[in-house]
């Protein structure tokens, strides 16, 4: 199978690319892959460093905007999968520009070249913000769509792109919906890393509000692995959660990371909210768990192993990490 996988210079992509060719998903049979990946303050080539020199590894240095590059890119792969995504929330509240291009243009120039190229199989990463805040209960494949934040608002347009270009073309296509991830070479301004990399450092974490937000927990393991299993098994048009079933309070989170980097509660720093900032994220992932996934790492084992990866490569995080107050 010769894949196309965009934004794999990123967190996520780069695990899924990692995977890929070392062989993780028996079920992908051999495989080529093409990343493409902008280069932009997220991507990072060292994240595909492990990968660099396989015979199967091609790398292309370009914008999912691009219909040309696309255009010439395209033609002789059997299937898409797309990361390539602004994700930051903070960063869309500041400012969205960024995020309309490459979320909903760039999705929807992918769909079009994809269309044009006749590529017969394609999958979009999604993400469970796209629904919301939710008090009880967890959101199923069918529940509206009630973003918050214009960085779930960009994702959730790029969702219906898919469905559309699904049922209008006929495009073979699934949409995968994970919730938060965490594990190593994720940037460090996510809350995970950003605490880790700031208590390795000496410094202090800054805690939204009253701490209470829940949010469940996904190894980047665990999801690549739901990811494949959609690629194999997903039927076209359809949405497919892949939940952590790991739910903690941010506080509690908090507790568990300074626990884990021998520093006390002292070291919280408790700052104003986030505008729009959702209270709660659950996914119920039945669909997904019928086709044979379930999570394989437990939360405190892979925070665990999250943290001493981050302790044992400061080369990589040091120079991606903004300085952050005592």
């Amino acid at each position: 199978m010769r894949l196309l996988v965009t934004g794999a210079a990123g967190f996520i992509g780069s695990h899924y690319v990692r995977g890929l060719l070392g062989g993780a998903y028996p079920g992908a049979g051999e495989v080529r892959v093409t990343v493409l990946d902008k280069l932009t303050y997220a991507g990072n080539p060292a994240n595909l460093a492990p990968v660099r020199d396989h015979p199967g590894f091609t790398f292309v240095r370009g914008d999912i905007c691009d219909g040309p590059l696309l255009a010439d890119l395209l033609p002789g792969h059997d299937a898409v999968v797309n990361f390539a995504a602004e994700s930051h929330v903070d960063r869309s509240i500041a400012g969205a520009d960024a995020f309309v291009r490459t979320n909903v243009l760039g999705t929807h120039t992918l769909l079009e070249a994809v269309r044009r190229a006749g590529v017969p199989r394609f999958v979009q990463i999604s993400t469970d913000e796209v629904y919301g805040s939710i008090e009880d209960g967890a959101w199923t494949e069918e529940s509206p769509l009630l973003p918050n934040s214009p960085y779930a608002a960009t994702k959730a347009s790029a969702d219906l792109l898919v469905r559309s270009y699904a049922r209008t073309h006929g495009l073979d296509a699934s949409i995968t919906r994970c919730s938060n991830n965490y594990g190593p070479y994720q940037y460090p301004e996510k809350v995970i890393p950003l605490f880790v990399t700031s208590l390795l450092s000496g410094g202090t974490v800054p805690l939204y509000g009253d701490g209470r937000h829940v949010r469940d927990w996904l190894h980047v393991d665990d999801h690549c692995r739901g990811i494949q299993l959609v690629l194999e098994r997903g039927r076209p048009g359809e949405v497919y959660h892949i939940g952590g079933g790991e739910e903690l309070t941010n506080l509690d989170l908090t507790k568990l990371l300074l626990d884990a980097c021998g520093a006390g509660p002292g070291r919280i720093r408790h700052v104003a909210d986030r505008p729009g900032h959702d209270r709660r994220y659950a996914l119920d992932d039945r669909k997904l768990r019928a086709l044979g996934y379930a999570p394989e790492v437990p939360l405190r084992t892979g925070l665990l192993r999250t943290v001493a990866w981050y302790r044992d490569n400061p080369g990589w995080w040091q120079p991606l990490r903004a300085p952050h107050p005592r």
